[in-house]
């Protein structure tokens, strides 16, 4: 069996229980050589940005519908026709042949000859696909909600942005030489570089989107700020390289020990509720949890597990979790709001709720900039 596909499969057997793919490889992968590593990743990803398009060729070659499938059946069948029909380099015969293994290893050791039969009826040849949420493997209904924000190119833009790997871009602090091994090209934030070839090393991986919310904060040395919602800790390490005096919080534990190697107070707090400090700030970024859909491209399993119903919960503790920056926020000061979420009631209807005009907004949208979408509202008291 071979390991990187065996490690697929049980990554996507754990997302389909509600892990996260990136997540759950990172921890899987350290255990694989680096070729391994990278198939297991490649056929992760691949099923689950292209997953329409895959149940639509399942359903094609097998003349069955999806529901009549076991999901271990399901996840071997897409494995197998992703690496058919998306990957050049694997041998047709492997990728027959470990899909079968992976349904006998499952326990489905009578679907070994149907699955086997339905995999060798895959073709390369073009596909005439029955609607557009097929081809661009998104839900018809995000594809709706980007149609009415954007308008139909955008939303296909978008969309294809989204099935293909993001590239990775690297933060590195003023005065910090870059080594020789690392190939990087400059981006258009200071400080931010795309990474063509090399590990990142020392410095940190974060997408140009990310590294674009704190810019927007003018931050200057020996302000006072607070990130209010911090981990893993990108954007508070980013300001750091100001000179501020930083505060960085988090709701989970977990999440909360991943700040504490920041030059910063770290804080465990619940930001829905009023907030526990005798001063005000400077400074404040709220990067609010969100849906996410900015960030398709790199965990594209929040496409299939969104609901429009989650959309309004989100909203209603993002106004909360302002509102209460607000209220900590210096006289003259300078607050920062942001999502790596392109719907708008994260976004715009969550300004508008709480009655405020920012002084500039800033959208970043998947294949029409470079990275992850976002958008940040710029608010100053006065």
């Amino acid at each position: 069996m071979s390991p990187a596909r065996l490690l697929a499969f049980e990554t996507l057997r754990k997302v389909g229980r509600g892990g996260y793919a990136s997540d759950l490889l990172a921890v899987g992968v350290a255990a694989l050589d680096p070729r391994d590593a990278g198939l297991a990743s490649e056929i992760v990803f691949g099923v689950l940005r292209f997953q329409a398009q895959l149940d639509f060729l399942i359903e094609h070659y097998s003349g069955r519908g999806l529901r009549k499938l076991d999901f271990d059946v399901l996840l071997a069948l897409r494995m197998g026709i992703y690496q058919l029909r998306y990957l050049d380099r694997v041998p047709p015969h492997a990728a027959v042949s470990q899909s079968v293994e992976l349904v006998k290893k499952g326990g489905f050791r009578s679907a070994a000859g149907f699955t086997n039969a339905v995999l060798r009826k895959v073709r390369r040849e073009a596909v005439a696909w029955p609607n557009r949420a097929v081809e661009l493997s998104h839900p018809e209904w995000l594809l709706e909600r980007w149609d009415r924000q954007f308008g139909p190119e955008t939303t296909a833009v978008i969309a294809r942005a989204n099935l293909l790997p993001p590239e990775t871009y690297i933060r590195v602090p003023a005065g910090r030489a870059i080594p020789s091994a690392l190939s990087v090209e400059p981006a258009e934030i200071p400080g931010s570089y795309r990474l063509l070839a090399g590990e990142a090393g020392p410095f940190r991986i974060q997408d140009i989107g990310s590294q674009s919310v704190v810019p927007l904060l003018d931050l200057a040395s020996g302000q006072s700020f607070l990130d209010l919602c911090a981990a893993p800790g990108n954007k508070t390490a980013q300001a750091l390289e100001s000179g501020v005096r930083a505060v960085a919080c988090d709701l989970h534990a977990k999440r909360v020990e991943m700040l504490k190697v920041l030059d910063a107070s770290v804080v465990h707090l619940d930001g829905t509720r009023p907030l526990p400090f005798g001063r005000r700030f400077e400074r404040i970024l709220l990067d609010a949890p969100c849906s996410g859909t900015g960030t398709l491209a790199r965990n594209p399993e929040i496409k299939w597990r969104l609901q429009p119903s989650d959309l309004k919960e989100l909203h209603r503790r993002q106004v909360v979790l302002l509102r209460n920056a607000l209220e900590v926020l210096a006289p003259q000061g300078v607050l920062v709001y942001s999502t790596c979420s392109l719907e708008r009631e994260e976004n715009d209807d969550v300004i508008e709720d709480l009655g405020l005009y920012p002084t500039h907004i800033m959208r970043r949208i998947p294949g029409v900039q470079p990275g992850d979408g976002f958008y940040a509202a710029v608010i100053k008291s006065s």
